[in-house]
């Protein structure tokens, strides 16, 4: 299912995943175990301000099929059920959140060499919103849309359109997103062939407001256990990421974000330690 040209949500992620991942301005601390049974088990405790919040995770795996249930501090319950090729080029993802039973999802991903299709039903409220998603293309070229359907209200509550060309060590992508009201462009460079290395740049422009963002950033690799990224907008944010392989496996992740325009103002710090066997 790796032959065509992906998702639509999959367009412009490379640049998102430079520019956000791992940001974070709270303490986060989770550690993982395994079973030889296929059973995965994550716990997470996270800080902010003085509100603490933590959750469990549990993952089973059996062939096709993959089983999570995830559960948080106001006992909320999260399960989903996922199956790939119960067709050929498939993929089934059912999930429910307890107790709100209003919440259930069921999403269907088809992939083909040169289209994929997502189709996904929920029901708030109980009335059905229906998410649609297409892409065209090959896994160097796409293009794709994506909408969204209220069917109380019957009107579309999204609309979205994009356009990527992806080659071997670059990566360019366009969203026109906001129901044509904000557009994105961005490209990402890799320098070196694992690609832990890489500069990127992102401008968003907002028509009803005239605004426009534009951000610069990159991750570099110190040496094989340490990785940094960096990243400035035109409005004086500047953020940064030092993550660092503790033991193998296990990633210490300190960031922060500062206002380079307002410096008197106190910076923004977070933590998190991901302990993995």
């Amino acid at each position: 299912m790796s032959t065509g040209p992906g998702l639509f949500s999959g367009i412009g992620r490379k640049a998102k995943d430079l520019l956000t991942k791992d940001f974070i301005s709270d303490q986060k601390i989770s550690v993982s175990t395994y079973s030889e049974s296929g059973v995965a088990l994550t716990s997470t405790a996270v800080k902010k301000g003085a509100l603490s919040t933590g959750d469990v995770a549990a993952q089973y795996k059996y062939n096709n099929t993959t089983f999570d249930v995830k559960v948080d501090t106001e006992s909320n319950i999260l399960t989903t059920l996922t199956i790939t090729n119960i067709v050929p080029s498939t993929k089934a993802i059912a999930s429910i959140k307890f107790p709100d039973y209003n919440s259930g999802k069921l999403e269907l991903e088809y992939f083909h060499h040169h289209a994929t299709l997502t189709a996904a039903v929920s029901a708030p409220n109980q009335s059905p919103n229906v998410d649609l998603s297409v892409t065209l293309g090959t896994p160097t070229f796409a293009v794709g849309a994506e909408t969204s359907y209220e069917t109380a209200s019957g009107k579309l509550t999204k609309y979205n359109a994009g356009i990527c060309v992806t080659r071997p060590d670059s990566c360019a992508a366009i969203i026109l997103g906001d129901k044509g009201d904000t557009i994105k462009a961005s490209y990402t460079h890799h320098l070196d062939e694992s690609k832990r290395t890489a500069a990127v740049g992102e401008i968003i422009r907002r028509f009803s407001t005239n605004e426009n963002t534009f951000t610069v950033g990159g991750s570099c690799a110190i040496d094989e256990l340490t990785n940094v990224k960096v990243k400035l907008n035109n409005h004086g944010k500047l953020g940064a990421l030092l993550q660092h392989e503790v033991i193998p496996k296990s990633i210490l992740s300190i960031s922060s974000e500062f206002d380079t325009k307002a410096l008197e103002k106190t910076p923004r710090f977070g933590v998190a330690l991901a302990l993995k066997p």
